[in-house]
């Protein structure tokens, strides 16, 4: 699905995020942006590499030619996050191409801020804070809140940390200070009730991150300088474990080589 999107002239992305049990998936060159979303969860490993192949080519665009490719870093599901870092890895490896890893979390308040702006339920100019919750299984959620601020006479915006990534039990989560605050995430059918209430003028919404969401917040991490060498595209785990077992690394090394065969098999291909 095509559609049309305020972003940096002539610039060219992928984003992905595997992060939940979806898939999400968008390219964009200029202003088109080129969306779509599968099953994913264990199907992620399997489906990602073809749906990016598919799209870039929908799109009409060599991987060779993208500015970077962006994906959510975490924190989420283990298997998803080792599947977007390694295939991360192994297509920006392939095409000679940076990354640029982003917090699912942040795009997950962006994605939230997006659509309470396209339902005008928050005017496009207006200061919000997101927390954002992710369920985090095992009885807990990953949360953080960030802050949007307009830029004034402009149409963008730019998000600040207001409290930083943590998991725990909802009761013990604390909502900032003195703000209106949304509350986002997958965590509500879970741990509604556990939660802290909603401050009068609050909102509450279901949302994921989302690759269009990385997309929107890609050219101001790009200017930040916050891209990196195929190398670095590593998950982000703040849940008490041992960042990578060999299992891991070794499943990241194997998945990060089934992109580069994949790339090199399209490249052959007429």
């Amino acid at each position: 699905m095509s559609t049309s999107m305020s972003t940096v002239p002539e610039r060219r992305w992928l984003a992905f995020d595997t992060s939940t049990d979806v898939l999400s998936l968008a390219v964009s060159r200029g202003d088109q942006v080129w969306t779509q979303t599968l099953p994913g969860g264990p199907q992620a490993s399997s489906g990602l590499i073809p749906a990016v192949l598919t799209l870039l080519a929908e799109a009409e665009m060599p991987l060779a030619s993208l500015d970077a490719i962006v994906f959510g870093r975490g924190p989420g599901s283990f298997t998803g996050l080792r599947t977007a870092c390694a295939v991360a890895q192994g297509l920006a490896f392939g095409a000679n191409v940076p990354v640029l890893p982003v917090d699912t979390l942040l795009a997950l308040a962006e994605e939230a801020r997006w659509a309470q702006v396209q339902a005008g339920a928050v005017a496009p100019d207006a200061a919000l804070t997101v927390l954002a919750l992710l369920d985090a299984r095992m009885d807990e959620v990953y949360s953080a809140a960030y802050h949007w601020e307009p830029v004034p006479g402009a149409s963008l915006g730019c998000w600040q940390e207001a409290s930083p990534l943590q998991v725990g039990a909802p009761e013990k989560l604390h909502l900032p200070d003195d703000r209106t605050v949304l509350q986002a995430g997958n965590a509500f059918a879970a741990y509604g009730d556990r939660l802290p209430c909603v401050a009068p003028g609050g909102l509450r919404c279901e949302a994921l991150p989302t690759a269009a969401a990385l997309l929107r917040l890609a050219p101001a991490l790009w200017a930040q300088g916050l891209a990196v060498p195929a190398e670095q595209a590593m998950p982000l785990y703040i849940r008490d474990k041992v960042a990578n077992t060999t299992a891991e690394r070794e499943a990241m090394k194997a998945q990060a080589l089934q992109a580069q065969s994949a790339l090199a098999k399209a490249a052959a291909q007429p």
